[in-house]
Order: structure tokens, then sequence, then C-alpha cells
């Protein structure tokens, strides 16, 4: 049966989504509850930020593993597991009465959350057909990627004031259990059938251990250094998994990533940008939050709401971006996108230590959130371009890893960045409200850097044809259930 011919597919589309956007927001969602946490589990502050490192470890090195036993397996099997696992390990980081528990069950939540999303945007690339109707669905969810940061925020803010860190986590129980009941009812399996049934172990070892030994030098390289021995050494181990990765798929009968997957102009170039667009994104949330907390004196609460700038606009404008795509194509409303986010930072680079939100943060917001919706959804979709049933797992998979590694690398430097300029301020007399400030503006520039390498990635990676043609062949890859 096509998927024209499917009447639950928006359905379907709406359980995956809500699942999309609780795995995406437990990136942010925990940065303004932070100091209770803290508090409440007696945090050092060297080991805090494994808070949030832990999560995208995990997350980062299991989404590529995640996708393509996805495609062996059965995508909509494999979601469950990872949407049952997600919701019982939020419960279990809610109910954490230690440092080491929290950081042990947010890791443990992460690897759940690579389980369970890849899955997602391969079951929407083999149910709709390539066009304005697949635009249109993962436009919906590159508007939930893009606008998940402030969401979570926001979500976080609000629950961490009202009801206890605890409910950041607690919140996903109900979620993830209504979705899981629902996912039978609206979800049909899929899974690349003609396949080898074969498993590349070796190369699901290599790129995971590479993946994840790469995510820990980027989030330790802000406690430690980056010339330090730990940093270099680990950055180096990473490396040389990749290349023994490599070499592995050059030789596999069945390769966990095809290299040949790479001369795909497209969605390689798709996934440049994705990791450009993770460099600024991560860190920038994280800054703003420390700014309005640290510098404004905004609680949790006024922090949380004051990111529903970003994430409405963010929404509105992702709606506007995939229809923009299927009558313009991905490269014009991905270059304006990424145009927005570094005018976003670029004005953010003027923030003050006596400024308000009104006239520091509110017009910058306005900028990212159109930003976030134009860049994210002409990605989304440029990722899966052209991509069959078969290469549906490993194609999500690629992309979500380019952003969270991009992320990654992103939060690391533009947090050096901005404590190793405050540092030296303090260290000449500064005070720490204006010294930190003026480390914030420093990132911010170098985040608006970002911006435009991606720009210049987009020029020159993407094809400039309009991807949102037509074809007739149908979603590939699917059974009835």
């Amino acid at each position: 049966m096509s998927s024209f011919e499917d009447p639950k597919r928006w359905k379907a589309l709406a359980v995956l989504g809500v699942a999309y956007l609780m795995v995406v927001l437990d990136v942010s969602i925990v940065n303004v509850a932070l100091p209770s946490i803290q508090t409440d589990l007696d945090f050092s502050p060297e080991n805090l930020q494994w808070v949030i490192s832990a999560y995208a470890l995990t997350f980062g090195g299991f989404l590529l593993l995640g996708g393509r036993v996805g495609d062996l397996l059965g995508r909509r099997w494999l979601f469950m597991v990872g949407l049952g696992a997600f919701a019982i390990f939020s419960l279990a980081c809610g109910l954490a009465t230690s440092s080491g528990m929290l950081i042990a069950f947010r890791a443990l939540q992460g690897l759940a959350g690579a389980i369970l999303s890849p899955s997602v945007f391969s079951i929407v690339s083999v149910t709709f057909r390539e066009g304005s109707e697949r635009n249109k669905a993962l436009g919906i969810l590159g508007g939930i990627a893009g606008s998940g940061a402030a969401i979570g925020v926001l979500a976080g803010g609000v629950l961490t004031e009202y009801a206890g860190w605890e409910w950041i986590f607690f919140v996903n129980v109900p979620i993830g259990i209504g979705a899981l009941f629902l996912v039978p009812l609206f979800v049909r399996e899929s899974r690349a059938d003609d396949m080898l049934r074969l498993f590349d172990t070796a190369g699901a070892v290599t790129v995971t251990a590479s993946l994840m030994l790469l995510v820990y030098g980027l989030t330790q390289s802000t406690n430690v250094g980056w010339g330090s021995a730990r940093t270099i050494l680990v950055l180096i181990g990473s490396a040389i998994l990749m290349a023994a990765f490599i070499v592995i798929e050059k030789r596999s009968r069945s390769p966990l990533v095809p290299l040949s997957f790479f001369k795909r102009r497209t969605p390689t170039g798709a996934n440049i940008v994705g990791f450009g667009l993770g460099t600024m994104v991560f860190g920038m949330f994280f800054l703003l939050s420390l700014y309005m907390q640290q510098v404004l004196g905004f609680s949790a609460l006024k922090t949380g709401v004051g990111y529903l700038a970003v994430a409405l606009t963010a929404v509105v404008a992702s709606g506007i971006a995939q229809a923009l795509v299927t009558k313009l194509g991905v490269k014009p409303v991905l270059l304006t996108g990424l145009g927005l986010l570094g005018a976003g930072l670029v004005y953010f680079t003027q923030v003050s230590v006596g400024g308000s939100y009104v006239s520091d943060l509110l017009p910058g917001f306005l900028l990212i959130g159109v930003g976030l919706g134009f860049s994210f959804v002409p990605v989304s979709i440029a990722a899966l371009a052209g991509v069959t049933g078969k290469d549906a797992g490993l194609a999500s998979g690629l992309i979500n890893t380019s952003q969270q590694i991009g992320g990654a690398l992103g939060l690391a430097i533009l947090t050096t960045i901005a404590t190793t300029h405050a540092e030296n301020l303090l260290a000449e007399g500064e005070d720490r409200a204006h010294a930190f400030t003026s480390g914030y503006s420093l990132a911010f520039w170098a985040g608006a850097g970002f911006a435009v390498a991606s720009m210049i990635a987009t020029i020159f990676a993407l094809k400039g044809e309009d991807l949102a043609v037509e074809p007739g062949a149908e979603p590939a890859g699917l059974e009835a259930s």
C-alpha cells in the first residue's frame, strides 16, 4: 500500500514528533535546573557539566549504530524499544539520590535517545513520498529540531520553578508511555529487506568508540584544556579508531556505513552544514542561559519564559520554510536561515551588564527563531534527498550525529573562549559581571564565524537545483503490519 493510501501517516507523524521533541529538548532542558541539581545532589563544580555531557556522550556516540540496526531489524520495533527505555531512564534520573547516580542514568538516557532518534526520520522517509509531502513532514521534524533547545530551556525553567528539578525528567514518563501505546496503532513496521542479514560488528564498535571518544574529548576540553595530555590523547585515539573504521568499511560485505553513500553530494553536504549548525546553536543557548541567570539575575522561570520568543518564532518559521523549500529549493532557504542565525549572534555580541531583555535579547531571539526554522528544516530535507528505503536509517543517523558532534565541539569552543577571556579579565582586576559578559560577547563573535563558514559550505557543498521535485517512485521498504 502506498503512503498516499495510508490515512494514518499524519497521525503516525504526530506520535513520532512528540517522541522526537522529548529527546531533542532533553539536551537543553537541564540548563536552567543545574543550580538546583548542584545544591540537592551535592555536585562539585567540575562534575556538574556531566549532567549534560553524559547524555551527549552516549547520544552522539550511538546514533549511527541505532540508525543501521533499525534498517536491519525493523524501524518501528527499535523505535519502541528506545522509547520505552527513554521513559524508564528518565524516571531513574528523577529518582537519583546522588551525583553519580544521575550521571549514570543520564548516560543511559542518551543511549535510549540514540536508539529512538534515527528511527523517527527513517520511518518518515519511507512513509512519505519524496517531494512536497515528505518536505512537509520533514519540515515539522526540522522545526522540532530547531526549536527544541529553546523549548527545552523554557520547559526546564517552568518545571524547576514550580515542581522541582526532578520533574524535568519525570515529565518524560507519561509522554513516553502514551506514545508507546499509540505507535502500534498508527506506525507501520519497515525495514530494508534487500540488505544482507549480516551485521558489521567491527565497524559498529570502532565508529561508536571513535565518536564517544571524540565527544568525551570535546566536553572535557573545557575543564582540562585543549592542550592537555588527556584531551590530545583522547582525540588521537578517536582519530585512530575512525581510520580503522574506514578500513573495515572498505572490506566489509555488509558495511555499517557504505562509503559510496558519501558520493551523494546533497546528503553529504547537508551533513557538513548540519555539523556547522550544531557548533552555533548548542553553545549559544548555553551561554545565553548563563548570561540571563548570572549577569541579569533572572530566575529559572524568567530565563525559561525568555526563550518563548525563540520557540514560537521557530515553530512559525518552520512551517513557512518547508513551503519555501518545496517552491524554491533547499539552498536559498538554508542560506537565508544561516544568515539570520549569524545576524542574531552578532546582535548578542552587544550584551551588557546593565542590559534588559527587550533591548539586549529580544531582537536577537527573533532573528535566531526565524533562522532556526529556515536552517533545520532545509538541512533535514537535504539530508534525506534521494535516499532509498535501505539507507533511511543510515541517513537519519548521520544527520543527527553531525549535529550532535558539531554541538559538542561548538559548546566546548564557545565555552572555552568565554571562560578564558573572563578569567584573564578577572586576573586584571575586572569585576565578575563585566568579565563574563565580555567573555560571552567574544564567544558570540566566534559563533557568528561558524555561521559564515556554514554559509560557505552551503554554497559549495549543496547542489543548486530544486530538491523538492516529485519523483515517481513509491516510498521503499514498507511492509503492512
